[in-house]
């Protein structure tokens, strides 16, 4: 099985042609303002490319979670204004989905320019989990292309979605993948066959159960798996420490007890932090100390100490098996990177990141917003996903809809 790539709709010719593409615009925002531009920058050499070769792009995507209907503040509208002026072409931004505005817009749109259709979230059969719906949908998408269209997918982050502008349109358009997905692809192949060792793996982020079957998928074929973040504390509850007031999955520990033996017949070292950073209280102003990590309710805040970012002798523990790895995967915050007190350890992992000869994977959505804000550039990575939960979901064995139905 195989996929269509964009070059190969290129080079069949594009000039005049309607091209369907489904972007990832779903940036996040301060009001009106993007406060994180990674994602439409990601999504412009696909763009840039059909507009070059004089296609007329029609340009599908979503913003937040709006309730199928129009919301303002899930509006393309802050999206659409910096992809037009990142952009070498013509972007404009229809007032609707697949609704006059769309058509009219549709209509007008010369060789070289794009249309961005409003959020399609905006219509509820999108989402819907009714075929019929979606369908039907999915055909006044495709009706905007004419006569000769196709359809690229550019947007890995939605692909883990049965939704009528990921998969339900590539079954009706001549589909190709486009170089983000493609790319994405081959980086998680990397992840997971002939994958160059020692592979390393860091995982943070919140919760653990949100993690559990990346870790399931990941036993006996990562060399290492080393947990940060808030999810920390339910590794730490399961080797039978105090926690405090952190935050805290009783009833995932049994899990991860036996993940953890679990990784130990199969040869997976798993590394827990040894010392926490605590607080008395979720602020960034908040006063803490650093303390071992079997100590937290030893801590001057007693029972009420929460955690929130991993110690130094966790971060140099890290830092050693991530400079001697081939190959580090990294998805998930160390802490609360967003207060300055508490993103020391998330920052170190960065920096380890940058500073290794192995092929780095930083896995998209928090991690990517995490080391944007503390300064970091893209190309200092290897690679920085824009899967967010498609990438978990690839690397929890998973069948990604939006990627089979590219398949021919």
């Amino acid at each position: 099985m195989t996929s269509h790539t964009l070059n190969e709709l290129i080079a069949e010719g594009v000039r005049g042609r309607y091209i369907l593409v489904r972007s990832d615009l779903n940036v996040p925002l301060d009001g009106s303002t993007v406060t994180d531009d990674g994602r439409i920058k990601a999504s412009l050499p696909v763009l840039q490319k059909l507009t070059d070769a004089g296609a007329r792009v029609l340009v599908t995507a979503h913003l937040g979670r709006p309730k199928g209907a129009p919301e303002d503040k899930y509006s393309l509208r802050p999206a659409v204004d910096r992809l037009a002026e990142l952009a070498g072409f013509k972007v404009t931004l229809a007032a609707d989905t697949v609704g006059d505005a769309a058509k009219a817009a549709a209509a007008s749109l010369q060789d070289g320019e794009a249309l961005v259709l409003e959020n399609v979230r905006f219509d509820a059969r999108e989402t819907s989990k009714d075929d019929a719906e979606r369908g039907a949908f999915a055909d006044e998408l495709v009706a905007l292309t004419g006569s000769n269209g196709a359809y690229v997918d550019d947007a890995f982050g939605a692909v883990h979605r049965k939704h009528a502008s990921v998969y339900d349109v590539a079954t009706r358009l001549p589909s190709y993948q486009g170089d983000l997905v493609h790319t994405e692809v081959e980086v998680l192949r990397k992840l997971t066959t002939d994958t160059q060792r020692p592979y390393v793996v860091v995982l943070g982020g919140s919760k653990v159960s949100d993690k559990l079957a990346v870790i399931d998928n990941l036993i006996g074929k990562a060399d290492t798996i080393m947990v940060g973040g808030g999810m920390l504390f339910t590794f730490l509850a399961a080797a039978g420490h105090k926690v405090g007031s952190s935050l805290l999955e009783e009833d995932q520990i049994p899990v991860v007890k036996d993940y953890l033996k679990r990784a130990a017949d199969a040869g997976t070292e798993f590394v827990v932090p040894t010392d926490v950073v605590v607080a008395e209280k979720f602020a960034a102003d908040a006063k803490h100390e650093t303390v071992a990590a079997d100590s937290i309710e030893g801590s001057s805040f007693g029972p009420q100490a929460i955690g929130l970012d991993i110690g130094p002798d966790t971060a140099a523990a890290f830092s050693e098996r991530i400079k001697g790895a081939r190959t580090v995967f990294w998805n998930g915050p160390m802490g609360v990177f967003e207060f300055e007190a508490f993103s020391a350890g998330t920052r170190a992992i960065a920096q380890d990141l940058t500073e290794t000869e192995g092929f780095t994977v930083v896995g998209g959505g928090d991690s990517a917003a995490a080391v944007r804000t503390l300064g970091f550039s893209d190309d200092q990575f290897g690679h920085i996903s824009t899967g967010g939960g498609a990438s978990l979901e690839y690397l929890e064995g998973k069948e990604l809809p939006g990627l089979s139905v590219l398949d021919r």
